[in-house]
C-alpha cells in the first residue's frame, strides 16, 4: 500500500514545487520584488527554476547586483539559464566588467548568452566590443542583429545603423524597425523616424510608444497627441504605462489640461490607474496644468508613493510659490523613510527661492552632503546664486558663483543678470551679460536683459549700441507669447496682436477693464515699457501685452466665477503681474499664470507668490523635479496646434491675416513704425534682431577665490 502511493506524493510534491516557482515568477511579472522573495522564502524545496525566477527579478532592480551574487551562490546545480540572467543583473547594475569576467567563466554558453553580451556591451556604450562578440558568435539569429543596430543607434551613429539594417536577414522584426525610429528620434530627425515607422511592415507597442516619446522629446507634443488618438481609436493598440506617461508628460508641454482629465478619466477603466508611473505622471501634469488641487488629491490617493512620486508633489508645490507647503512634505517624506535624492534638493531649493527662506535653503544646501552624501550638483549651486540674489545679496551671488568647484552653469548667470535689473547693478550686469555671450553669443537673452537695464537707466545711447551689436550678427530673440485653453482650443496672443477674429471684442473688455482699474487706483508702471516713447504710448502699449489680452479674452469667453489659466513661455511683465491682481478683484475671478519659473494665483486683489517674484531665473533650472527629474517648466517656443484646433483668423488677404473688425490705430515709435523697427515685442522687452556685443568679459578674480561654504555662511 505503502509503495502505492510513492507515485503520488511524487507528483503532488512535484506540483507544489510548481505552483511555487509559479508564485515567485508571477510576482517577479508584476514587478513585486519583495513578494516574489517572500513567495521564495516560503517555498521548501527549491529548484534551479526556482532560483532563476528570482534571479530575473534583481535583473529587473538595478542596483540588487549584491544580492543576485549571493543568491546565484546559493544554487545546487545552476543551468545556462542561471548564468544568463545573472549576466542581465550585472549589466542592469552597470558592471560590465564583472559581466565580461562571467562570460569567460561560463561552463556553456548558448545563443541567449551571446545576445545577452552583445546587447549588454552595447548599450553600455562599448558598440565596438559588442560588434567583436557579434561576429565571434556560433550562431546568430535576429535578436543578435536587433541589438547591433540598436546599439549604434542609441550611439548616435545612425549612418553605421542604417549599414546594419540593410544587412540584418529578416526585416519583418518590428524590434528591429524600432531601433531606427528610437535612434533618428533620439538625434532629433523626425522626419526620418516618421518615414521608419511608416514604412514598418509590422507595429507593436513598443514601436508606437518609441514615436509618441520622440515626439514630446522632440517638442511635438502636439504630434503626440495626434498618434497618441490614432493608436487607441484606429489602430485599437491598448496601451502601457510607458505610453501614458509620455502623453501626460506632452499634457504637461502644452499646457493641455483638458486633454490630460480625460486620459485621467480613461485610466480609471484601466488597471493602470493604480500604476505607480502612471499616478505620478498624473500628479506632475496636474501641477504643471496649474491644477494643484487635483495633484493633492491623486497624490493623497496613491497607495504607494518612491522617491520620484514624492519629488513630483514637492516640485508642484514649489512651482505654485507654497514653498512651507513644499517643505512640510519634504519632512513629511522622510518620516516615511523615503531617502531624498538629487533632484528631491533640487525642488526643495527651488521652494526656498519663491519663498525668501534663504537661510532654510543654505542649511538644505549644506546637509544635503553632510547628511545624505549627495554632492551638490550645478543644479544646486545655480539655485543658490538664485537664492541669494533674491535676497539682494548680488556680492557674495557673485563670490559664490567664483568659487564653485566646477564652470558654471548659464543659469547662474542668467539669474545674476535678472537681479542686477531689480537692484539697478550695472557693474555685475556688465560682468554677467559678458560671460553669458562668451558661453554662447547666439543667445539673444543677455543682451536683452542688459538692454532693459540700460533702458531702466535711460541710457538710450547704450540701449542702441547692444541692439546694434544684435543686428549686426543677426541673433534673433525668441517672441513672447501668452496663451489659454477654452473648451478645448488654444488661443495664442502676442503683445499688439493683431491676428485673433474678436481682437475687437478683447480691446473692448481691455478699455473697460482700464476705466475700472484706474477708478481702484491703479496707476501703470511704465518702467516696464522700455521705449523711448511718450508716456501715453507707454500706457497703450502696456494694456496690449499678450498676458493681458489672454485675460480678457479669457474673461469674455467663460462664465463668471471659472478659473483662468493663462501661460507664457517667458516671465510675466510687473505690470501685468500688477494688473492681473486688480483685475482678479474686479472680476472676482481667480486667475493662475504660468510664466517660465513658477505659478502665479491671483485671486480677491493678491497673489500667491506675496509680490515675491521680480528676480525671474535668467536661464531655467536644469531639472525641474517632474518624472524623471528632467522636465522643464515652461516651453521655450509657443504651442502649436494641441491635437485639436489652434485658433487661426478667419480671413486673409494675401499670405497677411486679418481680424473681422474695425481698424486698429498704427502706433508709431519715433517717426517709424513698429514693423520697420521691429522690435516692439511682449513684456516690454526689445524684439530687434540681435547680435554679439562687444562687452569686456570680466573673469573671477582666482586670487581672491573662497570655498561655497564659507561664503554662506559669512551671508
Amino acid at each position: 500500500m505503502i509503495l502505492c502511493r510513492r507515485p503520488f506524493l511524487a507528483i503532488a510534491r512535484s506540483r507544489a514545487r510548481s505552483l511555487s516557482t509559479a508564485a515567485v515568477a508571477a510576482a517577479v511579472r508584476h514587478g513585486d520584488l519583495a513578494g516574489a522573495e517572500e513567495a521564495f522564502v516560503s517555498t521548501p524545496r527549491k529548484t534551479t527554476a526556482t532560483y532563476n525566477c528570482l534571479l530575473a527579478g534583481y535583473a529587473r532592480a538595478p542596483g540588487r547586483l549584491a544580492d543576485a551574487r549571493h543568491l546565484f551562490d546559493r544554487i545546487p546545480t545552476p543551468d545556462v539559464v542561471s548564468y544568463n540572467t545573472l549576466l542581465l543583473c550585472h549589466f542592469a547594475s552597470g558592471d560590465a566588467d564583472g559581466a565580461r569576467r562571467l562570460f569567460a567563466s561560463m561552463p556553456v554558453r548558448d545563443v541567449a548568452s551571446w545576445n545577452t553580451m552583445v546587447s549588454g556591451l552595447s548599450k553600455s556604450g562599448a558598440v565596438e566590443e559588442a560588434k567583436v562578440v557579434f561576429l565571434a558568435m556560433p550562431v546568430r539569429n535576429s535578436v543578435s542583429w536587433n541589438a547591433m543596430v540598436s546599439g549604434f543607434a542609441c550611439s548616435g551613429d545612425m549612418s553605421t545603423a542604417e549599414e546594419w539594417f540593410r544587412n540584418a536577414p529578416e526585416k519583418e522584426d518590428a524590434v528591429l524597425w524600432t531601433a531606427m525610429v528610437s535612434g533618428y528620434m533620439d538625434i532629433g530627425n523626425v522626419v526620418k523616424a516618421i518615414e521608419y515607422f511608416e514604412a514598418m511592415p509590422v507595429r507593436n507597442l513598443v514601436s508606437w510608444n518609441a514615436v509618441v516619446a520622440g515626439y514630446v522629446k522632440n517638442s511635438h507634443a502636439d504630434d503626440a497627441l495626434r498618434l497618441f488618438r490614432t493608436m487607441v481609436r484606429e489602430a485599437n493598440v491598448q496601451p502601457n504605462a510607458s505610453t501614458l506617461s509620455s502623453v501626460l508628460l506632452g499634457c504637461s508641454n502644452l499646457s493641455a489640461l483638458g486633454f490630460g482629465k480625460q486620459i485621467h478619466q480613461w485610466c480609471m477603466k484601466l488597471p493602470l490607474s493604480r500604476n505607480l508611473t502612471v499616478g505620478t505622471s498624473l500628479v506632475s501634469m496636474y501641477c504643471k496644468c496649474g491644477d494643484l488641487s487635483s495633484a493633492c488629491i491623486l497624490f493623497g490617493e496613491m497607495h504607494t508613493r518612491d522617491v520620484v512620486a514624492w519629488n513630483a508633489m514637492i516640485s508642484g508645490y514649489a512651482q505654485h510659490g507654497d514653498g512651507k507647503e513644499a517643505i512640510n512634505l519634504f519632512e513629511r517624506m522622510k518620516d516615511e523613510g523615503v531617502e531624498p535624492n538629487w533632484i528631491t534638493f533640487v525642488v526643495v531649493l527651488t521652494a526656498c527661492i519663491h519663498t525668501g527662506l534663504c537661510d532654510f535653503g543654505i542649511q538644505c544646501f549644506e546637509g544635503m552632503q553632510e547628511l545624505y552624501g549627495i554632492e551638490p550638483r550645478v543644479d544646486h549651486y545655480s539655485c543658490m546664486v538664485d537664492l541669494l540674489c533674491r535676497a539682494g545679496k548680488l556680492e557674495r551671488a557673485v563670490d559664490f558663483i567664483r568659487s564653485m568647484p566646477f564652470e558654471p552653469h548659464p543659469s547662474a548667470y542668467g539669474t545674476l543678470l535678472a537681479a542686477c535689473r531689480v537692484y539697478k547693478n550695472l557693474e555685475f550686469a556688465e560682468l554677467a551679460a559678458g560671460k553669458l555671450i562668451e558661453k554662447d553669443p547666439q543667445s539673444a537673452g543677455a543682451y536683452v536683459q542688459l538692454a532693459n537695464i540700460y533702458a531702466v537707466a535711460n541710457q538710450w545711447d547704450d540701449v542702441s549700441r547692444v541692439r546694434r551689436w544684435m543686428k549686426d550678427n543677426t541673433v534673433v530673440k525668441t517672441p513672447g507669447y501668452s496663451w489659454i485653453e477654452i473648451k478645448g482650443v488654444l488661443h495664442e496672443f502676442r503683445s499688439n496682436d493683431r491676428l485673433h477674429p474678436q481682437l475687437y471684442l478683447i480691446h473692448e473688455k481691455l478699455g473697460q477693464l482700464a476705466e475700472r482699474m484706474k477708478e481702484m487706483g491703479y496707476v501703470p508702471d511704465l518702467d516696464f515699457v522700455l521705449h523711448d516713447v511718450d508716456e501715453t504710448m507707454k500706457v497703450q502699449m502696456l494694456m496690449r501685452h499678450s498676458e493681458k489680452l489672454a485675460i480678457a479674452f479669457g474673461l469674455i469667453s467663460t462664465a463668471h466665477g471659472m478659473t483662468l489659466r493663462i501661460f507664457k513661455n517667458l516671465r510675466v511683465c510687473g505690470d501685468c503681474h500688477n494688473a492681473a491682481k486688480v483685475i482678479s478683484m474686479i472680476e472676482d475671478r481667480e486667475i493662475i499664470l504660468r510664466d517660465t519659473t513658477r505659478f502665479h494665483h491671483f485671486r480677491g486683489g493678491h497673489c500667491s507668490c506675496d509680490d515675491y517674484w521680480g528676480l525671474a531665473s535668467g536661464s531655467k533650472r536644469i531639472a525641474m523635479g517632474g518624472v524623471g527629474g528632467c522636465s522643464q517648466l515652461c516651453r521655450e517656443q509657443p504651442p502649436r496646434a494641441v491635437g485639436y484646433i489652434k485658433i487661426r483668423p478667419s480671413n486673409t488677404v494675401g499670405n497677411v491675416p486679418s481680424y473681422p473688425g474695425p481698424p486698429l490705430p498704427v502706433f508709431k515709435i519715433n517717426g517709424a513704425d513698429p514693423a520697420t523697427k521691429q522690435w516692439l515685442d511682449d513684456a516690454g522687452e526689445l524684439a530687434f534682431h540681435s547680435s554679439v556685443m562687444r562687452l569686456k568679459l570680466l573673469g573671477a578674480n582666482e586670487g581672491s577665490r573662497r570655498s561655497s561654504k564659507s561664503i554662506l555662511k559669512a551671508t
